[in-house]
């Protein structure tokens, strides 16, 4: 039997397991996807323990996704993030990617959004968003980076502008830059938590137009207000569950070299939201 995993701390709430085990079942693999939470300080150790025990790969949560860049062998676009989330212990030597960006990218795809020459804007610049950044500026986008700090938010997009793998232009601001980026803009991804605890949105709706696409990284609940009033501005909405089930996807081709059972993964994911 093959054994994945998530590894991080807290891990109790992942819908990860189920989204996985479908792909089990859907495909006929003996194999099981198991949590693991260890201490921050045991962290390293836990890898260590992993490869030892055969496990065949982990995906990898907060607070470890930095802390994983260090400890594997790591592939450009993570190098780039600056975070893992997906390990696989296949070869010689445990081997680090970053499957967010591709969450992303494939979730644009799956809704029939062509990002390649569009205006971008990410709401956050923690580690979704600068998941969500790399990913719209590889696929040929334009980004700007709004964050509540709005330092954080020009040191991604000078990141951006330094890095050699895309020739777009990036900026960024505070909060109060989307007034002016987002009526010009073609693509919005929400990367911070605002809407998960309350019906809150971090994007006031009188700046959402008809010519948009909206993706919100929140996917519990499904339909948060940013979406809600998105849609009603004519938008083209894309929820969080996408980019989960997507991110998710990427890693169980990565560590099996099978296609994914997206149907199933998908219909597993959303039965528990």
């Amino acid at each position: 039997m093959q054994v994945f995993g998530l590894v991080g701390n807290p891990v109790g709430h992942s819908l990860s397991p189920p989204m996985h085990e479908a792909a089990y079942d859907a495909l006929g693999m003996d194999a099981r996807y198991v949590t693991f939470e260890p201490s921050p300080e045991r962290f390293e150790a836990a890898l260590d323990g992993a490869d030892a025990l055969g496990v065949a790969g982990l995906n990898v949560t907060i607070p470890f996704k930095r802390d994983a860049l260090e400890l594997v062998d790591a592939d450009p676009l993570a190098e780039r993030i600056g975070a893992v989330n997906t390990i696989d212990f296949a070869g010689d030597t445990p081997r680090g990617y970053n499957t967010d960006a591709a969450g992303v990218s494939r979730s644009f795809a799956r809704h029939d959004v062509s990002l390649d020459g569009t205006d971008a804007v990410v709401v956050g610049a923690g580690g979704a968003g600068r998941a969500a950044a790399f990913a719209l500026a590889d696929d040929g986008a334009s980004v700007h980076v709004a964050n509540r700090t709005a330092s954080r938010a020009t040191a991604l997009a000078d990141e951006l502008n330094g890095d050699e793998a895309t020739d777009r232009v990036a900026t960024g601001g505070g909060l109060d830059s989307l007034d002016a980026a987002v009526p010009e803009a073609d693509v919005l991804v929400n990367a911070t938590s605002v809407g998960m605890e309350s019906d809150e949105t971090p994007v006031p709706s009188g700046l959402l137009h008809d010519g948009l696409a909206v993706l919100d990284a929140v996917y519990a609940p499904p339909d948060t207000r940013l979406l809600r009033e998105a849609r009603e501005a004519g938008a083209t909405t894309i929820d969080g569950a996408w980019m989960l089930l997507y991110q998710g996807v990427v890693a169980f081709e990565r560590w099996t070299g099978r296609d994914a059972p997206v149907d199933e993964m998908d219909a597993a994911l959303r039965s528990r939201l």
